[in-house]
């Protein structure tokens, strides 16, 4: 009797998709999927508007990374109204960033304390009501303190540069709407309502420990679980440094080994280089990089593909921390899937150093925001989202209206290295099982939650979050059904 696992959907992410295994009569798995269930219209539906309320407009797609949409969005329209990123004014293009970083970081904080710390701090066995941050709260209370603050922290960044902490407007074409002032500025240096952003940089070390002694105490299971080889994606500096970029930067592509497979291009140049594949399984496209060919093309993006195509960090702390990293692997590729989480703090340290950095920056109080250029038809934004690489390509006619709309989300880069992930699982946990248990469900989202997947960014539609598991004999009849809310 054959037997069809479905997970539907995967819990602990944003958004909603579903996990089928099936096995044959003998228990042996024979495929496993992770499907994108709901249709992704968004680039067309945008068509007819015009161009400037692209930023304005594209951030509905997600309430946890507006930030970035807006961001990438806002980049692209640059370029319509004939600026280039290093045209910007320096008070708009710090201030940009400095939003950036603000969304990185609560982005982070929000992945490991509310839905990867209750897996490591608990196991893979732990009951489905003990995995949330509810129970990190009562059992690591101060853990969690620093979580929820961090957090906070990184979205007050956003508000006050934004003007709100979900869906603000801190881009216009070619510039920014407002600059900072000092009483602003001091909200966050002076630590005297919130904690300040030297305490930020002191939690992040200290959560970067956490998560090495952790790894000291589980290494078996970090450096296996769900492990597999990849190429890896992300941005890099301009200078020819191979220094980590977020906001502006050209895109380096690796193989499993190290091997250059992009070398340092130009953003605006992505579509020579990537073409997308599709599946009828799925709504969610897989992107790959055209001369290497859909099977060896794929790329991993967000912290561990990051930390793996740079070559440093230009802050002093996290490349530190990175230093060490990459030291663990003796500076080859890290392909430890849940190596993810450690790779995703250092980051969360990085932008922690870059704001501070930035809010003792005069330019963010500058007056001059906005600069014009000549019109084009034409505009490209890349940025780093906290999940990885962005994209965000639009055509416009004569009268500026949308015409053409390509994005190429995070998750859409990391459709391929999931379902590598899926099928890990699936193979060394559940192959040959006679009785699924609720531990092996668990890691089966376990390994999709290390990605940070933003499945609303990829569909653009919500979900309710219940899972079912449903099993089907030969015939296609159901057998037997288990459900948890």
């Amino acid at each position: 009797m054959s037997k069809k696992i479905v997970i539907d959907p995967v819990t602990r992410v944003e958004g909603h998709g579903k996990v089928t295994i099936q096995l044959d009569d003998k228990g042996n798995v024979k495929d496993s999927k992770f499907h994108i269930v709901e249709f992704r219209g968004f680039e067309k539906f945008i068509q007819g508007h015009p161009y400037w309320q692209a930023p304005l407009v594209v951030q509905r797609l997600c309430g946890i990374c507006p930030v970035s949409h807006h961001l990438a969005a806002a980049k692209a329209i640059d370029q319509i109204v004939g600026i280039n990123p290093e045209d910007l004014s320096p008070t708009a293009s710090k201030i940009r960033k400095l939003l950036h970083y603000g969304q990185v970081f609560q982005s982070h904080a929000l992945h490991f304390f509310y839905l990867a710390a209750p897996d490591l701090l608990f196991g893979v066995d732990a009951p489905p009501e003990k995995r949330n941050v509810v129970a990190v709260a009562q059992e690591h209370t101060e853990l969690a303190k620093k979580g929820i603050l961090m957090r906070k922290f990184g979205q007050e960044i956003i508000k006050a540069t934004a003007g709100k902490k979900i869906h603000g407007i801190a881009a216009i074409p070619g510039g920014v709407h407002k600059n900072l002032r000092q009483n602003e500025i001091n909200y966050f240096l002076d630590g005297k309502e919130i904690p300040n952003v030297d305490t930020m940089i002191e939690w992040s070390i200290e959560v970067i420990d956490f998560m090495k002694n952790y790894h000291k105490e589980h290494a078996a299971w970090l450096d296996t679980f769900a492990a597999h080889p990849s190429g890896h994606l992300g941005l890099v500096s301009k200078d020819g440094t191979g220094t980590l970029e977020f906001y502006d930067g050209e895109l380096r592509a690796i193989d499993s080994e190290g091997n250059i497979t992009l070398n340092d291009i130009p953003d605006f140049q992505y579509a020579d280089y990537f073409n997308e594949d599709v599946e009828r399984w799925t709504y969610l496209k897989f992107p790959y990089i055209k001369h290497l060919g859909r099977e060896n093309g794929f790329n991993r993006v967000g912290p561990l593909a990051r930390l793996n195509v740079c070559k440093s960090i230009d802050s002093p702390f996290a490349e530190k921390e990175r230093k060490e990293f990459k030291a663990y692997t003796k500076d080859k590729p890290n392909n430890m899937t849940m190596h993810t989480h450690y790779a995703r703090l250092i980051e969360t340290l990085h932008v922690a150093e870059k704001m501070k950095e930035l809010l003792n920056d005069d330019d963010i109080m500058g007056n001059e925001l906005v600069r014009e250029g000549v019109r084009r038809n034409e505009g490209i934004g890349v940025i780093e989202a906290p999940r990885g690489t962005l994209m965000h390509h639009y055509k416009v006619d004569d009268r500026g209206k949308i015409e053409k709309c390509n994005l190429i989300v995070s998750t859409t880069h990391n459709n391929d290295p999931m379902n590598k992930a899926v099928g890990w699982v699936a193979q060394n946990v559940i192959d040959k099982q006679e009785k699924i248990t609720e531990g092996m469900l668990n890691q089966v989202e376990i390994a999709i939650r290390a990605y940070d997947p933003c499945l609303s960014c990829a569909t653009h539609s919500l979900g309710k979050m219940p899972l079912e598991l449903s099993i089907y004999n030969n015939d296609g009849e159901l057998i037997d059904e288990k459900f948890k809310s």
